[in-house]
Order: C-alpha cells, then sequence, then structure tokens
C-alpha cells in the first residue's frame, strides 16, 4: 500500500495538465471505499460522503473522527477513495458523489482556480473562532486539518556516535561519512529547499526558492546519494539494511521500526511541513451535514485523539494539551518542530513545478 496522506503527484502534472483531466493517482483506492456502519441510536439517518484517500489515512480518520461523529449527530459517513481527477470530473459535470473533501492543502488551490469547492462560511464553524489555526492554512475554500513533514533519519550506530543535527550535517560527508538517499521526483517534490538550507540559507529566506543554487549543492550530494527513493517505505528498507546512513524520508514511515528496536532516529531541524484540509465540494447535497462534520473535526479533543493513532500532526494548537507527551514530541506542529522547520510554499511550487520537473530530469540523468 502506498503512502495515504496525500495524493503527491498532483504537483508534477502542472495546472495544465489538470484542466485536461490527467492528474495525481499515487493515493487511490486504498481503501474499503465505505465506511463501517455504526449504531445511529435512533437519531438521524441522513448519510454524508466523504472522500478521503483510504489506506491507513483513512481508517484513522474512521476510528477517530467518523464513528465519534456518527455516535453523536446519528449521521452515517461514507467514504470514497478517489483522485482529483475524478473528483474534479464529477463536480464539472454537475454529479458530485462526494460531499466533504480531505485532500492535500495544494489540491484545494487547485480546486479553487477550477471553482470547484464551495466558499466556506466560518461563520458555521463554532470551533473554528478560537482554534488559533495558522494563516496560510485558512483559506476562502478549505481550512488546515492536519500536518504532515519530510525530515531527515539516520542510523544511530553511524558516525561514531555523532548526531547529525541539520541538512548541513546530511550534507557533510567527511564529518558524516557514508551512503545517503533523498527523495525522487515521482515521489513527492524534489527537496530543494534542503539543499539550500545546507548551503546556508535560513527558514525565513527560502521562497522564492533559488533553484539554480538548490541544483548547484545537490550536485555536490549526488556521489554520495546510493539511492532516489520513490516509495515511502524504502527510506525504511535502506536505512535497515545499512545500505545508506541518513536519508530524507516522511515522517512517521519509521515509527514502527524504531518501535521494534531498529537503531533509527529522526531530525527534526529543517524539516518541510506539508498539509491536509478539508473543504466541501460545489454542489454537495448535504451541505449543513458537511459544515457539521468539518466543525466537529477541529475540536482539539478530536484532533488529539487522531493523532494518537496516526503520526499527523493536529491544525489546533490546542490539541497538544490534550495528548502524551510521547505522541506530542513525535509530530510537526509541535511547538519546537513549528520553529526548526517551514511550510512548504504551495503556490510557489505550483507556478514552477513544471519548470522544476524538467530541470530534475535533466540533472538525474547527466
Amino acid at each position: 500500500m502506498k503512502d495515504s496522506r496525500i495524493d503527491r503527484r498532483v504537483f508534477l502534472r502542472g495546472v495544465g495538465g489538470i484542466a485536461a483531466g490527467v492528474a495525481a493517482t499515487s493515493l487511490t483506492a486504498c481503501g474499503t471505499g465505505t465506511s463501517r456502519s455504526v449504531d445511529s441510536g435512533g437519531k438521524s439517518s441522513k448519510t454524508l460522503v466523504v472522500r478521503n484517500s483510504g489506506g491507513s489515512y483513512g481508517d484513522a480518520n474512521q476510528q477517530a473522527i467518523y464513528d465519534p461523529f456518527t455516535k453523536e449527530t446519528g449521521i452515517q459517513v461514507k467514504v470514497v477513495n478517489i483522485d482529483y481527477a475524478q473528483m474534479l470530473a464529477q463536480i464539472k459535470q454537475g454529479r458530485p458523489q462526494f460531499d466533504v473533501i480531505d485532500d492535500s492543502m495544494a489540491d484545494f488551490v487547485l480546486f479553487k482556480k477550477e471553482g470547484a469547492t464551495e466558499d466556506l462560511d466560518y461563520d458555521r464553524l463554532k470551533n473554528f473562532k478560537n482554534a488559533g489555526i495558522a494563516k496560510n492554512l485558512v483559506t476562502t475554500n478549505a481550512v488546515g486539518k492536519n500536518y504532515w513533514a519530510s525530515v531527515m533519519a539516520y542510523r544511530t550506530d553511524a558516525f561514531g556516535g555523532r548526531k547529525p543535527a541539520s541538512w548541513a550535517d546530511f550534507w557533510d560527508t567527511k564529518t558524516f561519512s557514508g551512503n545517503r538517499a533523498l527523495q525522487a521526483l515521482d515521489a513527492d517534490l524534489p527537496e530543494l529547499e534542503f539543499a539550500l538550507l545546507a548551503d546556508g540559507v535560513a527558514l525565513d529566506k527560502l521562497y522564492p526558492l533559488d533553484v539554480d543554487r538548490a541544483f548547484k549543492v545537490l550536485s555536490e550530494i549526488k556521489p554520495h546519494v546510493r539511492k532516489f527513493w520513490d516509495t515511502g517505505a524504502l527510506p525504511g528498507v535502506l536505512l535497515g539494511r545499512k545500505e545508506v546512513d541518513a536519508s530524507s524520508v516522511w515522517h512517521g514511515r519509521l515509527d514502527a521500526l524504531i518501535k521494534g528496536g531498529a537503531p533509527l532516529a529522526y531530525q527534526w531541524n529543517g524539516a518541510r511541513r506539508q498539509s491536509n484540509a478539508l473543504g466541501i465540494s460545489r454542489g454537495a447535497a448535504n451541505l449543513d451535514a458537511a459544515y457539521q462534520l468539518i466543525d466537529f473535526s477541529l475540536r482539539p479533543e478530536v484532533q488529539a485523539a487522531y493523532a494518537e493513532i496516526y503520526p499527523m500532526a493536529p491544525s489546533v494548537p490546542a490539541a497538544f494539551k490534550k495528548l502524551s507527551t510521547t505522541t506530542a514530541a513525535n509530530l510537526g506542529s509541535s511547538p519546537a518542530h513549528l520553529e526548526s522547520g517551514f511550510d512548504l510554499d504551495v503556490e510557489w511550487w505550483i507556478k514552477n513545478q513544471d519548470a522544476v520537473s524538467k530541470r530534475w530530469q535533466e540533472w538525474t540523468h547527466a
């Protein structure tokens, strides 16, 4: 099963390709397509349809959000796992088979360009008012639900006991000798930001990205890169087999290995955060219920329950007061990690994706 957090390849197709009906398909069909039946206790039998990407991500939604929501309101939740292109096609045909969309903030930017989603009436979201959600996660058609992050991982038994503490250390193959792994284009966006951080660019000065400088720095590490990984599970395999000593990785993918005793650890400085969000399809059949579910999802206790199940970080800061210390320390939006990481600039990437993708292909084959 592929990573279930986001239709990651949406960036790599281009806005023009989206308009032509070509879009991300990397995270579809991981779930069952329908939610479990829940006893409504005699309450309303209305059914709300939610789109998410399925898999373990969808399972966490079911357990932490949909089931408790149904128990409280009596509104049944049905789940569909379809990709961006299918969603957009249904909406343009005037027959969306879903009401609420759970998707990447990047997709919502594209939905906005297509006029495919409702503008949110935030007055209908009572839990939003004092939620303290970051401004970049609040748009006219979507509200941020949770974060994930790309981070550095390394073997704790490598480097003579020294611990790499930054992307500069990742690039320092003299002090921290050994093989590396970085993300391939077809897994997610090229990690240009990590190269720039390694070269001394400050977190708050990353954007607009200096693409020429980034590829120059990438060329310095390229001889030491054993593998450009293309699936979320591969960094753990490479690190576990000692084929590499350090790798970029989608946070959370190593948790089971670490809990099992593998000598692996995350390094959070310079983490690249991205976000999932909630919005409403244009033409949604169950508008009131859609607002109810989104509002329910923004409760601190619901956000905390989700984070305890699945390693994506709350967008509502108050959720951290309800999390265990162990869980809170391992999330991308914890106060410490917010300061040491950065949010990916969605607008910049959408504008520059085609040019960067072409440059990456040329660079990897040079």
